[in-house]
């Protein structure tokens, strides 16, 4: 049954990435995929490894700017800003990992907030990022050296091509042996250690993991919106993944995705409403939890099961 399900979200996902785009707006649906792959990335380290980490907007905004940097100064194509940007997040992503995994519980997730809030300083103070204007009219350029990005649909296609492929990589992580292994150290840790595992390398390579794919989200943003700001970095962009994995569904595959659209959908059409974003937001996260623990996608699984 498992298995079956999780072939039919596959061959929905699919479908719908295909026909989208002739349905909604193209460049709502590349913040979309961006922000849903942002999400799964940051799933990969709490729902499998069980670190909670509220520092993910380092990764995702350091990428932002150091691509849209490639892109805009070095002219650099489409293809390496991107690979640019997920080496920069990994590189930052292994010195954080490697500050904070010996922590657990409140103490990591305080250690990664504060390593966090020294990356946003820096993108407030050094010169390439432009401080409170931000990196703007970053290039798209093309895509293979071929195809012109500035093409809303080149664009689109191109992002979700990006996204099935990363998202395709997080479901062999997820069931591979180390899959495996981190979520025995979720679980039972002192089991593991035990057992013979090196549980703080384990640690410390699926963070570098989940910084890798929020640089790649962070960085695919940045040239797709030609823009790069502050609010990447910002303390409240790590807590607005947070909130889109657990109203998805936490550790579920496709829970992220749909939080990520719930969230972002949400925060579009209440932009023009008058009402106070956030904190209705806020309220219907407070809905969710009391009435889908599981989030979205973790409820519909389990009426499934049953």
């Amino acid at each position: 049954m498992k298995m079956s399900s999780e072939k039919a979200g596959w061959l929905i996902l699919v479908v719908a990435l295909v026909a989208a785009p002739w349905i909604f707006y193209p460049l709502l649906l590349v913040k979309i995929l961006c922000y849903a792959l942002f999400a799964s990335a940051f799933n990969l380290l709490l729902g499998t490894c069980g670190l909670m980490s509220f520092g993910h907007a380092a990764f995702f905004g350091s990428a932002a700017y150091i691509a849209g940097h490639a892109a805009k100064v070095w002219g650099l194509p489409f293809e390496a800003c991107l690979l640019i940007g997920v080496a920069a997040a990994a590189a930052i992503g292994v010195v954080f990992g490697y500050l904070s995994i010996r922590r657990q519980g409140i103490y990591f997730a305080m250690i990664t907030l504060a390593l966090a809030q020294l990356i946003y300083f820096l993108a407030l103070q050094l010169p390439f990022t432009h401080a409170e204007d931000g990196l703007t009219s970053i290039p798209r350029g093309n895509v293979l050296g071929l195809l012109p990005l500035d093409n809303n649909f080149v664009l689109y296609y191109t992002t979700a091509a990006i996204f099935l492929a990363a998202f395709a990589f997080i479901h062999l992580v997820i069931n591979s042996t180390f899959g495996q292994i981190v979520r025995a150290v979720r679980d039972n840790e002192m089991r593991a250690i035990s057992l013979g595992f090196d549980v703080n390398r384990f640690k410390l390579l699926a963070f570098t993991l989940s910084a890798a794919l929020a640089g790649l989200a962070g960085a695919n943003k940045a040239i797709a919106f030609k823009l790069a700001t502050l609010v990447d970095v910002h303390w409240t962009t790590s807590g607005n993944v947070v909130l889109m994995t657990l109203l998805g569904g936490l550790g579920t595959l496709f829970g992220p995705v749909a939080g990520a659209v719930v969230f972002v959908m949400l925060e579009n059409y209440l932009a023009d409403s008058g009402l106070p974003v956030q904190l209705v937001i806020g309220a219907i996260f407070i809905l969710c939890i009391l009435l889908f623990r599981r989030g979205v996608v973790g409820e519909l699984e389990r009426f499934i099961r049953r």
